[in-house]
């Protein structure tokens, strides 16, 4: 893809237009400041969690995810359908999700026991928020330092697996518009291969309703498909052909039921 234009303008076209304008813009900029003013409070709650184990640090964060799910139902009108949940394995577990949007980088974090992301190294340096990353014990990658960057991502990813933790990595690297063409890096593949570890794939169509770089949070439907878990022991070409298929065409199918009932 020669630019972001063309997948942008693709996902201007297929995010829900359901409401007037003026009304959207109103809820956006309601929920916008309630999401902003949620995370300072929980920010502050989470500063009282430092002293303690990772454990009470997730429950502040799995906290804060389901109150913005709650924020974006009862302001914007976003609903969440989860399909699959059962499919979730217990245990030490590598998840591959889709990213179309920031919605995301919080409402999966309830799904899972013992969550980490895969987080580039700049968010720990902010101020609180970093503290609360790493006392969550975030992997961190340094993303100038090329292969030296990936081999400190898998040792560290390989030691948080041992202790049976879930890995939430975005295979992407970073968000892209409904209905751009995939761009999946080899990184998630190394993973696989090096922990030894189940990968859960995960599809989603979050960027109709929450759009990338857009100021707007459109009623509608957000679908997450939980997909069948992929076992260890694919080579890692194998694996990676294999992961973007299914969830593109698991995404492909939820955008369309997107746009069905806009």
């Amino acid at each position: 893809m020669t630019g972001a234009a063309p997948g942008a303008d693709r996902a201007s076209r297929r995010a829900p237009r359901s409401g007037p304008t003026g009304s959207i813009a109103l809820r956006s900029a309601a929920f916008n400041l309630a999401f902003y003013l949620t995370l300072v409070l929980y920010l502050l709650v989470a500063l009282a969690a430092l002293p303690f184990p990772r454990h009470a640090m997730l429950g502040v964060a799995k906290s804060w995810g389901r109150t913005n799910l709650r924020l974006l139902r009862a302001i914007c009108g976003i609903e969440v359908e989860w399909r699959g949940l059962d499919k979730i394995p217990r245990g030490p577990l590598i998840v591959a999700a889709k990213h179309q949007s920031v919605w995301e980088t919080f409402a999966l974090l309830p799904l899972f026991a013992d969550p980490t992301f895969i987080v580039k190294r700049e968010l720990m340096w902010i101020p609180v928020f970093g503290w609360c990353m790493r006392r969550a014990d975030m992997i961190s990658v340094d993303r100038g330092a090329g292969s030296q960057a990936l081999f400190a991502m898998t040792e560290r990813a390989k030691f948080e697996i041992g202790r049976g933790r879930q890995i939430i990595i975005f295979p992407e690297g970073t968000r892209r518009a409904a209905g751009a063409p995939p761009a999946y890096k080899f990184g998630v593949a190394k993973l696989y291969a090096a922990t030894g570890a189940p990968c859960l794939p995960v599809a989603l169509n979050s960027g109709l309703v929450w759009p990338r770089r857009s100021f707007l949070r459109h009623p509608g439907v957000v679908r997450v498909e939980i997909l069948d878990p992929i076992p260890p022991g694919l080579a890692p070409d194998a694996f990676l052909a294999r992961l973007q298929h299914e969830i593109e065409t698991a995404t492909a199918r939820l955008i369309a039921e997107g746009e069905q009932t806009s």
